[in-house]
Order: C-alpha cells, then structure tokens, then sequence
C-alpha cells in the first residue's frame, strides 16, 4: 500500500518513507510509490510521454542519475527533465531571483536564486521540517499525560498539527497566556471518540523550527540560516534577497510563520549590523511572499515551465540522447 491509503490504515501496517530529509534513500520503495503514482491515481501509459521530475538543492549527482535512469528504463518515458524546487517554487511567483525557504516533510531548505540560478554555493539545508514538527507534538502531548503511539498515531497528530499549531510572534506572551488562562486551549477529538485538549503546544511544537535544539538538533534555526544565508551573498544583491523571500512547502503554512520570520530578521539586523542602534532600522526592508498556495508552489512552477517547455523538444533529454550518452547527457540540463 502506498501514499493516502497506507496513510489511513497506518494503524495496521509497518509505515517506511523512501526518502530522508529530501533525498531519496530507498529505491524500491520509491519505485512502488512511482508505481501507484502512474498507475493507480494517473491511470496513464507512460511510454513516450515527457516527464519534468523535481530535486531539491544539492541532490546527490548519483540520485539524478538513478531517477532518470529509472524513467527512462522502468517507465520508458520518451523525455525527462530535472528542475530544483526553488526554482520552480519562484516561478509560481513570478519571479527569477530571490530566496526561497522552502519546508516540507522531512527538510528546510534555503535556496538563493539569481537570475533562474540556484546560488549553491550559499544553499542552506536545515534537518528540521514537519516530521520533526509532528513528533515533536507528540512528545508534548505524551508528556501532558495522553495516550498516544508514536507510530500508530502519527497521522492523527500531523492532522492536529496541520488543524491547530501556529508559530507564536511572541514567545512570552503566549506561555503567560497558556499559564494563566485558558484562552489558547483548543480541543480536538480523536478517531476513537477521546477529546483532548491542546494548549501550549499548538505554539511549543512548531518552535523547534527556530530552536532546532528542542529536537536534538544542533543547527541554528530557520531565521539565522536565512539571515545568514543572504549576508554571505554578494553586498550588491543582498538587498533584493531580502525583498524577495518566498515560502514554499508544507511546513511553511503555520500561521504566524512570515511575521516572526520578519521580526527574527529585523532583530538580527538591529543586533548584527547595526550594533543595537535602532536609528537606521526603518531603513531595512524585509519582504516574505507568502502565498496561500505554497504547499503547492514547486507543482505549480513545474506545471508553468512544462507549458512552456512542451514543444521545445531541444529543452528535454530524449529517450535516444539516453541510449547513446547514458548519465553524461545530464550536463545538457545545465549546472546544477
């Protein structure tokens, strides 16, 4: 079973993902979920059809090689090609340059992009993102005394995350209000009938994105990556990244996300650049798009560049080029 259907019998299975903080590690469980893909949801023949597949920043070259490998020989598409997800993530906004924070299951990305791009020598990967968001609830919510199985319930808690956490502006504020009232309590029942009630947690678990240490992971957080990320840019362009940040990815849809990100920003500038002085701060202008299709956005900016892309035969790598070249024909899709 594959996908949303292993999803909803979960209780019952032995879950394995195939992929690991974004990078594919186990090829035949890839394959079945490629499988179920074209074959039970698309219900399509893929011989001869074109492809456009997606990797994330500084995918392994070996793992490109693998996939194309697998198109070509297993499915026998007619053409392939490889896109980054930021950059497509940038398309689905319009956009050419920026840089895009990109969050999703198992990874946080932050990707600079220049002029279609990817600037790779100052892409950041952070080993936080919505699984580790997940079991991190669950870890509050068995210390708050629930009885939850960390395998069994993890998809009723990705469903409480996804319905009720938030990321908190002020960190203060909220554990006052989560100490002495009630006001941020929420209730949610389970599928088995129990009503539990999520207080603190709804801002405590998404934390760990800015404060990897909470699961155990000795990164800095999501706003220091980015800040740091776009000061080691080029002086001339850094101020176009910072008006041009776009998020992308699943877990970049907590409400509360863009304004701490921004505030986070704005501080480490007060702090880093300007040395505390507060006078010049109205001078540094910070934009996050954030869109409400971002869960989505490398779909949509893949769906745009193969509209445009369909009859330009001479874009794709062809099932021949293959045959002839092998994984050498990868250069033809540019640097990486």
């Amino acid at each position: 079973m594959c996908g949303d259907e292993a999803a909803a019998a979960r209780t019952m299975l032995q879950i394995t993902y195939p992929m690991e903080n974004g990078i594919v590690k186990r090829w035949d469980d890839m394959q079945h979920l490629w499988d179920f893909t074209f074959f039970e949801k698309m219900k399509i023949d893929p011989r001869g059809r074109k492809i456009l597949l997606t990797e994330p920043p500084m995918n392994p070259l070996r793992n490109r090689e693998q996939m194309c490998e697998v198109m070509f020989e297993r499915y026998e598409f007619g053409g392939v090609y490889v896109a980054i997800q930021a950059v497509l993530a940038l398309y689905a906004q319009g956009l050419s340059s920026g840089v895009v924070v990109d969050s999703g299951d198992g990874v946080t990305h932050i990707v600079p992009v220049y002029e279609s791009v990817v600037l790779n020598h100052l892409t950041r990967r952070l080993d936080v993102a919505g699984r580790d968001v997940t079991r991190n609830l669950i870890a509050l919510l068995l210390r708050r005394g629930y009885a939850l199985n960390r395998t069994a319930d993890f998809e009723t808690v990705r469903q409480i995350k996804e319905k009720l956490c938030y990321v908190s502006y002020d960190l203060e504020l909220d554990k006052r209000l989560s100490e002495d009232t009630t006001v941020l309590v929420e209730s949610y029942t389970l599928p088995d009938g129990r009503v539990i009630r999520v207080g603190s947690e709804r801002f405590e678990a998404p934390e760990c994105l800015f404060q990897p240490h909470l699961v155990d992971c000795e990164q800095p957080g999501i706003a220091e990556f980015l800040f740091n990320t776009i000061q080691a840019a080029d002086v001339d362009v850094r101020s176009s990244l910072f008006k041009a940040i776009v998020l992308s990815g699943g877990s970049s849809m907590y409400p509360g996300l863009p304004s701490r990100l921004e505030k986070e920003l704005k501080q480490l500038w007060l702090t880093r650049v300007l040395g505390g002085n507060p006078e010049r701060l109205n001078k540094f202008k910070v934009r996050i798009e954030d869109p409400p299709r971002r869960r989505h956005m490398v779909f949509l900016g893949g769906a745009v560049l193969a509209n445009i892309m369909a009859d330009k035969e001479s874009m794709w790598i062809s099932k021949e080029e293959w045959a002839e070249q092998g994984p050498r024909v990868l250069e033809k899709l540019g640097p990486r």
